[in-house]
């Protein structure tokens, strides 16, 4: 009885960490969009900056003064060495996935951005010379060929919203192949992650931001309308930002990396149910084929790999197939590849 109760509550408690997971990262999204078409406040760096601010606060609030969760001390050498260049791509990356909302409906950049799995093969094959076993390379097949009827069928097409995104995909590859060689030896969380690499990429988009953009947010404050309700809303979304880093946490340890990788590619789904139900961005049904057809490959895609990682030591295997990951965390990137186009 207790334990088909506890079973019960874990069940409970995995559906409740995904919805919240789905909650924060949707409002995100939407509010950002928003922010760049109903506020007019078309400023991505500046957004991306307030994020960024946001995330180191509410990270220091909750390792420091709530202790919600320990720090993992950091050399300060490795700081600059290691963590200082990861925070370089891990800004780019939310820089490109803001500044392709600028200019991209919802639907087509969450779908982008599902490529992601592709370029991170692609990469480590083409410049790391890794071996994949051809069931990785047959799960890519329907990614790349729903972006690909997605691409050619979007109605709101546009070209640099859609290598923003395209090379936010790259942004991210890259980000998850070094942060094994570069932060070997850290195991990082979602809450740690963003303790030290939202202070760098502050400090490294905050100069850009002022000289791209400054004057353009000085004039916007002059004109807009509703000028207390719009900043509420900017800052709100760097509050949502840094709540989505820390739900993402809960869902990690309350679920298994096969329902991790559904519930991502679900959450996608929504978000481009609620995006088009908002802004009501015009949508083809082979578009909307395209889509479902990237979301159930990536789908598929995580399956593979975690088949193949689960494979018993005594099941035979090609000599050069690289190290699989064997738990959930390591099937993670250092910043989930789902959390990109949120902080």
């Amino acid at each position: 009885m207790e334990e088909g109760r506890f079973c019960q509550w874990s069940v409970i408690r995995s559906v409740l960490a995904i919805l919240q997971w789905w909650g924060f990262n949707v409002t995100v999204i939407i509010i950002n969009k928003w922010i760049f078409q109903k506020l007019d406040f078309k400023f991505p760096l500046t957004v991306s900056c307030v994020h960024f601010i946001s995330s180191a606060i509410g990270a220091y609030v909750v390792i420091k003064v709530l202790k919600l969760k320990p720090l993992i001390s950091v050399d300060p050498e490795d700081r600059w060495r290691r963590i200082f260049p990861m925070s370089f791509i891990f800004c780019i990356n939310i820089v490109l996935g803001n500044v392709s909302l600028r200019y991209i409906p919802v639907s087509f950049m969450q779908t982008v951005k599902s490529f992601t799995p592709a370029t991170t093969v692609l990469l480590q094959w083409l410049i790391w010379k890794k071996y994949f076993d051809w069931q990785i390379w047959a799960s890519l097949i329907p990614i790349v060929g729903g972006i690909l009827l997605t691409s050619i069928t979007e109605l709101s097409f546009n070209m640099f919203g859609f290598f923003a995104a395209l090379f936010g995909c790259l942004a991210t590859s890259t980000k998850t192949i070094l942060a094994e060689s570069l932060l070997h030896g850290y195991k990082f969380d979602s809450i740690n992650t963003v303790y030290y690499m939202a202070p760098f990429a502050t400090m490294i988009l905050a100069v850009p931001a002022l000289l791209l953009e400054g004057s353009g947010v000085v004039a916007w404050l002059y004109t807009c309308p509703s000028l207390s309700s719009s900043l509420v809303i900017i800052f709100g979304s760097g509050v949502l930002a840094f709540c989505l880093n820390f739900s993402i946490f809960y869902v990690i340890h309350s679920t298994t990396a096969v329902t991790f990788n559904v519930a991502g590619n679900l959450k996608v789904a929504v978000a481009v149910t609620c995006s088009w139900l908002i802004f009501r961005n015009p949508i083809s049904m082979m578009n909307a084929v395209g889509c479902s057809i990237t979301l159930v490959g990536c789908t598929f895609y995580g399956y593979v790999r975690h088949m193949l990682s689960s494979q018993s030591p005594g099941t035979p295997r090609t000599p050069r197939t690289p190290r699989t990951p064997r738990s959930k965390m390591e099937l993670l990137p250092l910043v989930s590849d789902k959390l990109d186009d949120k902080v």
